[in-house]
């Protein structure tokens, strides 16, 4: 039995094009390089051959495993979730740091779409869990493993 894991709409829809692209670009590409390495001869030493087959196996499993987070995703659209200004799942938070006076914006997306280079962050992460439920204005405390960061949440959007 398995649970459903958040997933923002658009989340969702870069998983859906990226299944397209493999079923439609990739696999048929590979599916040619392999019968072109075939016709070459002798597959034992036929490194085009070895190496068509194995970006196939790459494609074929990411395939399944797109397919599976779609599978067990529940979409948000939080354009449509009326948070009273609350931090919710797929909010756009800006902060500032208390301490250093920096700011960031983060979003908080699902587990498979959490990428802190891009200002997204995990809804499980200590950052995340932080800030879940508070608003403008408040003060959050975030365990993190060097210590407790406070920020003060400066805006909270839905987009």
């Amino acid at each position: 039995m398995s649970t459903k894991s958040p997933m923002t709409a658009l989340g969702a829809q870069r998983l859906r094009e990226e299944l397209h692209r493999l079923k439609t670009v990739d696999r048929p590409r590979i599916t040619t390089a392999i019968a072109e390495a075939r016709a070459l001869g002798d597959l034992k030493e036929n490194a085009e051959y070895h190496a068509a087959r194995e970006q196939q196996s790459f494609a074929e499993g990411r395939i399944l495993d797109i397919e599976s987070k779609l599978a067990n995703a529940e979409i948000i659209d939080v354009t449509k979730v009326n948070a009273h200004g609350r931090v919710v799942f797929g909010a756009t938070v800006k902060l500032l740091n208390v301490s250093n006076n920096e700011e960031a914006t983060y979003r908080i997306v699902g587990e498979d779409e959490a990428d802190i280079k891009a200002g997204l962050v995990s809804v499980n992460s200590p950052v995340a869990r932080g800030l879940i439920g508070k608003q403008a204005g408040d003060e959050a405390r975030v365990q993190v493993p060097s210590g407790v960061v406070k920020y003060e949440i400066l805006s909270v959007d839905y987009v």
